[in-house]
Order: structure tokens, then C-alpha cells, then sequence
């Protein structure tokens, strides 16, 4: 942990987001080896996930966020529910835009040459369209460490990290192995299922690099990266997880992922 401590908090964040990008990568490699991945494996990820996320929602960014909202005079609930609506509302309407630009008639036109190109659009734009906001979530959880909030750790911070990068492993899947059942190459489906994760070292950094520059604006970031991954949870993991005939076990996944998270926030913040 001192060697880590070594390191700036935004190169920390740029490492945590490399880390989440890999496993993207790491998913979608398995393209390489076969066209099917066991769908109960999957589900039970994206249900672990999701657990983990939600918990990290509230310790590692809500909490956090009131606290400091608290301590620079500001008023709490209200930075807390404009940032969280505000990063809830970021990934609707990005949802929003991506329906009306497949409603398109010049756009569709030209997707319905291809069914193949245009599986590819939609899985890749809408794994990207949400990693975004999970990079800059990762970068907040750093930069928010300079300000030694209570809760805030390097290691909460790393779960969080870890949560977001086991739900982009069958992300990564979830991109490649559609692409390559479509008649891509196993390379192109590859390479389209690993880029879709290249966002989050970005947004990571950008947000980390925020947080430290405009700590006003600390308390709004961290609600909003806590809204945008609420709104991922909710619109994509669970729902996703829950199309399992063992949906039961997939709730059990959640909840797992939940306490794991809960317990380290707790028994380390």
C-alpha cells in the first residue's frame, strides 16, 4: 500500500480505469476461443456487479458528497439530489439520442444494408455511452481522496474500480460474441468489443483532474458519478441479470456484491 501511495491521485485513477478497460478487453477476448459463453456465469456477474455498485453509490460517493457539502456551507440534500438526478438525467438522455439516431431514416437507411453493421453500432455505442460516466466515477473516487473525506480510502476507492471493471467483463462479452455470431472475424469482434471500454481511462483521468482543480465542486461530482451508476444499475445490469431463468440466484449475486461492498466501505472508512 506505501508504493501505492507513491503514486499522484490522478496517475492512481489512470491505472484503476486501465485496470476496468482490461478486463473489458479481457471479455472480449474470449471471442477468440468460443461463440458462446455460459449465460447463468454472465448473469450472475452483472448481478454481482450491480450489488457492488449500488453499495459504492452511497459509501464511496453519496456519503461522501453530503459530508463535504456540509463542511464548505452548502446545502446538502440539495447539491446531493441535483447531482444525482443530474448524472441519472446524463445517461437518459444519452439513451434518449441513441433511440432517435436508430429511428433515423437517413441512419437507419444506411444501418439496414447491414444487419451485421448494425448490431455492431448499437452494442458498441451503448456499452461506450455508459462506460463513460463509470470512468469518471473511478476518477472522482480518487480526486475526492485529496480532501480526506470520512469514508474515503484507496482501497474503497480500488473496489469501486473492481466493481466497475467485473461488470465490464461480460460487457466485453456481451459486445464481441453477438459480433462474431453475426460473421465478423474474430479479430474485428475483438477489437470492437475491447474499444468500447477505451472511454473510462479517459473520463477517469478527466474527472480526477476536475475534482482536484475545483473542490467546490467536489460534493456535485461525486452525487453525479453516484446518479450516472444508479441509472446503469438500474437500467442495464439488474434488468439484464433477471432475463436468467435463475433469476432467484442472480438476486443472491446482488445481494453479495452489495455486502461486499458494504462490509469494506464500512469496516475500512
Amino acid at each position: 500500500m506505501k508504493a501505492v501511495q507513491n503514486f499522484s491521485y490522478t496517475t492512481l485513477a489512470l491505472f484503476a480505469t486501465l485496470f476496468t478497460w482490461s478486463l473489458t478487453a479481457l471479455g472480449a477476448v474470449s471471442v477468440v476461443f468460443f461463440k458462446n459463453v455460459n449465460k447463468n456465469w454472465m448473469d450472475g456477474m452483472l448481478g454481482f456487479a450491480g450489488g457492488v455498485m449500488i453499495a459504492a453509490s452511497f459509501w464511496s460517493l453519496l456519503s461522501p458528497a453530503i459530508d463535504m457539502a456540509e463542511s464548505l456551507e452548502m446545502t446538502p440534500w440539495l447539491v446531493a439530489l441535483a447531482g444525482f438526478l443530474g448524472g441519472g438525467l446524463l445517461l437518459f438522455g444519452g439513451d434518449k439520442l441513441y433511440s432517435r439516431l436508430e429511428r433515423s431514416p437517413k441512419l437507419s437507411g444506411k444501418l439496414n444494408r447491414s444487419s451485421k453493421w448494425k448490431r455492431c453500432l448499437m452494442l458498441v455505442f451503448s456499452i461506450t455511452l455508459h462506460n463513460i460516466p463509470e470512468g469518471l466515477a473511478v476518477g472522482v473516487a480518487f480526486g475526492s481522496l485529496t480532501y480526506d473525506l470520512d469514508g474515503a480510502t484507496i482501497l474503497t476507492a480500488f473496489m469501486l474500480a473492481l466493481g466497475i471493471g467485473i461488470q465490464n467483463l461480460p460487457e466485453g462479452m456481451a459486445v464481441s460474441v453477438p459480433l462474431r455470431r453475426e460473421g465478423l472475424s474474430r479479430g474485428k469482434a475483438f477489437f470492437l468489443g475491447q474499444l468500447s471500454g477505451i472511454v473510462e481511462p479517459i473520463s477517469g483521468v478527466l474527472g480526477a483532474l476536475l475534482v482536484l482543480k475545483v473542490r467546490m465542486a467536489l460534493p456535485f461530482l461525486l452525487a453525479f458519478a453516484a446518479g450516472a451508476m444508479i441509472y446503469v444499475v438500474v437500467e442495464e445490469l439488474i434488468p439484464e441479470s433477471q432475463t436468467n431463468e435463475n433469476k432467484n440466484y442472480m438476486a443472491l449475486a446482488t445481494m453479495v456484491g452489495f455486502s461486499c461492498m458494504m462490509v469494506l466501505d464500512v469496516a475500512l472508512g
